[in-house]
């Protein structure tokens, strides 16, 4: 197997199993946040203005930009953190699973690489941006430089963003709770900064996407880049999370103005690969020379099961829906084909082939580049064309249809129950599922049923983890014997479960004195927390 060989050359023969997650997990005990806060605080040059600020949205999903591995790909690489350590998504226990510790939540070692990465890489964008501000004079008036500048602020708050649910619980029983360090120019001593309170986390996200909102337009180069739509969904999700309902219903409903969902035709074959896909409103732009930086640290390389360049189609490790959430799928629902059956049949791929193999599902070349899907194997993430050998797709950051989902469970939380169904309706009927009608009895509330349409509509896209915390909702990955989950990952937690949150990386606490880390639980084991439910996969 091509990736096998690759394996031998890269770890000198080490053994696969110990490699993909243990073998030169230990994080430096250098470059921590507080390091590059130090560091990068030369203002920089006007004329590196402009490649500074493009830098800083390649960052987003750059591969091998800490470390030359296979789960080194930044905010990209998050995202799918955030949905393996959840319910939904699961890639097989196997030697080439890169991201066992998500499945496993051993991602509480201090000293692992994949928790390292999801520190440090909001921090390093946190960092880019407060050196790109400080090459501006207070004064600033230009139009260019105030749009560079807001758009950076959105950045910034983003990171913040991808940090705070992983650190500590939903803001609205957390907020006064210590959440993580504030990066900034104005802390005297970078030795002894404490975690800041969830609170004034969110005060900072607040204040700079409304400063975006202030000075953005709608106009942008690609949709790669930050326009006022972004920053209305990014303050709707901040907004969401601090149970402030209007506000959050306000700006979501600006989000999606002139944006209008993909049609049941359009999902109704793999998608969710370029930017310009009408229904995006933010995504990353991934091109063949980023990708070729290191092709196997993409998205396109573990998401998607239609590249010829990827450790998911050529070592089956497959990314998966889990069963007990695919159940409660619909047959009418177009998004059901969005994985393969147990017989690996689906809709949406049965009639495509892999080049020179045959149909997608059994295409198998013996591992060289293709083995074939496992059950439940998802199909929604295309690759153009399949067998793809560049690892160029983009990935959705933002997508209108989250925004209308908002908008729903906005309403109903401001007891606008007749409306919040009304919107559901509209968007379900007319995009996924036209046989779809509410149906109060299946779920014990509205909630659980926008957090159901969540949940499969955004699966892949990185909402597991926030949206759990977010809603107080435990972890539920089993309920019988019957699921599809490999036994190191099944188990289930209860929502306040310490062992949810992750452990600061050594070398922070090294470096920072006053940080103070997450304590409290264990690493789960097979079976544990049977009896819990989470209100959707009942």
């Amino acid at each position: 197997m091509k990736l096998y060989r690759l394996f031998l050359v890269a770890l000198a023969g080490a053994a696969i199993a110990a490699s993909c997650t243990k073998m030169e997990d230990i994080a430096p005990q250098s470059g921590t946040m507080l390091e590059s806060q130090v560091q990068k605080t030369n203002e920089i040059a006007p004329s590196r203005a402009e490649a500074s600020f493009n830098g800083m949205f390649t960052n987003i999903g750059k591969p091998a930009k800490m470390y030359s591995n296979p789960d080194d790909w930044e905010f990209l690489m998050i995202l799918f953190c955030n949905d393996l350590e959840g319910a939904d998504a699961h890639i097989a226990d196997s030697g080439y699973n890169w991201f066992s510790v998500c499945g496993e939540l051993s991602s509480r070692n201090a000293n692992y690489r994949n928790p390292y990465i999801r520190y440090r890489a909001p921090y390093n964008m946190i960092a880019d941006v407060n050196t790109f501000l400080a090459g501006f004079s207070e004064d600033v008036s230009d139009p260019s430089s105030i749009n560079m500048i807001a758009q950076a602020r959105c950045l910034r708050a983003y990171s913040y963003m991808m940090l705070v649910p992983n650190y500590q619980f939903n803001y609205q029983i957390a907020k006064d709770k210590p959440c993580v360090p504030i990066c900034s120019p104005d802390v005297e001593d970078v030795t002894h900064n404490p975690r800041a309170t969830v609170a004034e986390i969110y005060d900072i996200i607040i204040n700079d996407l409304s400063y975006a909102i202030d000075n953005l337009g709608t106009d942008r180069k690609t949709k790669a880049y930050i326009n006022v739509n972004v920053a209305h969904g990014l303050r709707a999700r901040a907004y969401l999370e601090m149970g402030e309902w209007q506000k959050a219903y306000d700006d979501a409903v600006a989000a999606a103005q002139g944006y209008e969902p993909a049609s049941i035709a359009e999902v109704s074959k793999p998608a969710f690969m370029n930017m310009d896909e009408h229904n995006w409103i933010w995504g990353y732009d991934m091109t063949a020379d980023i990708a070729a930086k290191y092709l196997y640290a993409t998205t396109s390389s573990w998401l998607r099961s239609f590249s010829a360049n990827g450790y998911a189609p050529a070592c089956q490790v497959y990314t998966c829906i889990n069963t007990i959430l695919w159940n409660k799928i619909p047959a009418t629902d177009i998004r059901k084909q969005w994985w393969v059956d147990e017989d690996l049949h689906s809709t949406i791929s049965d009639e495509l082939e892999w080049p020179g193999l045959g149909p997608v599902a059994t295409a198998d070349d013996g591992g060289d580049t293709k083995l074939p899907f496992l059950p439940y194997t998802n199909v929604k993430f295309g690759c153009d064309p399949i067998g793809t050998i560049s690892n160029e797709e983009d990935m959705p950051l933002m997508r209108v249809e989250e925004m209308i989902l908002i908008q729903a469970e906005c309403q109903y939380r401001l007891g606008q129950s007749a409306a919040a169904v009304s919107t559901l309706e509209s968007f379900v009927q007319g995009y996924r599922d036209p046989e779809y009608v509410y149906d109060a009895s299946r779920f014990p509330s509205f909630i659980e049923e926008i957090w159901f349409q969540r949940r499969v509509e955004l699966w892949g896209e990185g909402f597991f983890i926030p949206d759990q915390r977010r809603l107080q909702k435990p972890l539920v990955r089993f309920i019988d014997d019957t699921n599809n989950i490999a036994p190191a990952y099944r188990f289930n937690l209860a929502a306040d479960d310490p062992w949810l949150l992750l452990r600061f990386p050594q070398g922070e606490m090294n470096t920072n004195f006053d940080i103070v880390d997450n304590t409290g639980g264990n690493q789960p084991k097979t079976d544990q927390g049977k009896g819990i439910f989470d209100g959707v996969t009942d």
